[in-house]
């Protein structure tokens, strides 16, 4: 029962209110007998919000679209790891201090290493603050990367930090064919209720491709879909999220949570959103 005892977590995003984090955190809670609680904000300014966190004395932070690289500006540190990304997701308060961390870079990494990683042509469509965090990861493991952005200035940017090729949204959509091994949506483009559109031309997919998509609300975004048809390897948001949550966890509370205690609960809240759900494990094809 929450009481004035009760430690209070959060996420801030904006749209937010499609947000799981909810569901595994406060599932982790109860499973480690922690008295907190989590909740979602949807804000319209993150100074304000990282002020509330002082102001009142929650222990850590999400911080989703579109607020993980302006954040930064308004933290007390950032962890290196976060600094060389350019980006924060998880902010941790000890003492009105307020320390930013990524836990993106290694999650994104994690359903991919199955695959192979080294040497592989890997395409990340976006250049926010998820984008970074993959290519962070990518770089580490020793992938060529490919950013593919709407924005050439901010793509460009990101692909210089990562001595990527960088190829504008305008001309995928002009190209016939496309070589890569790898393709990973960063963006929300197909993320509910916008479920009808995709970020990527689907006639450039073929069966050697592997297709990964960081949103998990709809599991099976019309990328995904579209890249099931063509034959390809796909992973899910699912695994991403979980990780990324399960290391946010650990930071707060110094506890590893087991994240198959909570993958079932996360499918049954996305259920009634995302009808005819696949049953499908990372990196099957469905």
């Amino acid at each position: 029962m929450i009481s004035s005892n009760t430690d209070l977590y959060c996420i801030f995003g904006k749209p937010v209110k499609h947000s799981k984090s909810p569901v595994i955190h406060n599932a982790w809670f109860e499973q480690y007998k922690i008295n907190a609680a989590y909740l979602a904000f949807e804000i319209n300014n993150i100074s304000s919000a990282v002020t509330a966190i002082k102001t009142l004395n929650i222990q850590g932070a999400s911080v989703t679209i579109p607020y993980k690289e302006s954040v930064m500006d308004c933290l007390d540190h950032i962890d290196k790891n976060a600094l060389k990304i350019g980006a924060v997701n998880t902010i941790v308060n000890s003492d009105t201090k307020l320390t930013g961390f990524n836990t993106d870079f290694m999650a994104a990494i994690e359903p991919l290493k199955h695959f192979g990683i080294n040497n592989k042509k890997v395409c990340i469509i976006g250049a926010g603050g998820a984008a970074r965090a993959v290519a962070h990861g990518i770089k580490e493991k020793r992938g060529r990367l490919v950013i593919i952005n709407r924005s050439i200035e901010k793509g460009k940017t990101l692909a210089l930090k990562y001595d990527a090729d960088f190829i504008s949204m305008d001309e995928i959509n002009k190209r016939d064919k496309f070589e890569a091994d790898i393709i990973i949506n960063t963006t929300s483009v197909g993320m509910y209720p916008d479920i009808k559109v995709s970020p990527f031309p689907s006639r450039l997919l073929h069966r050697r491709m592997i297709v990964m998509d960081i949103i998990y609300n709809p599991l099976k975004t019309r990328l995904l879909a579209e890249a099931q048809n063509r034959g390809c390897n796909v992973i899910d948001g699912l695994s991403m999220f979980m990780h990324q949550g399960a290391a946010q966890f650990k930071l707060w509370t110094g506890i590893t949570p087991e994240i198959k205690t909570v993958q079932e609960a996360i499918l049954h809240s996305a259920r009634p959103k995302t009808a005819n759900l696949p049953n499908y494990g990372v990196g099957k094809k469905f």
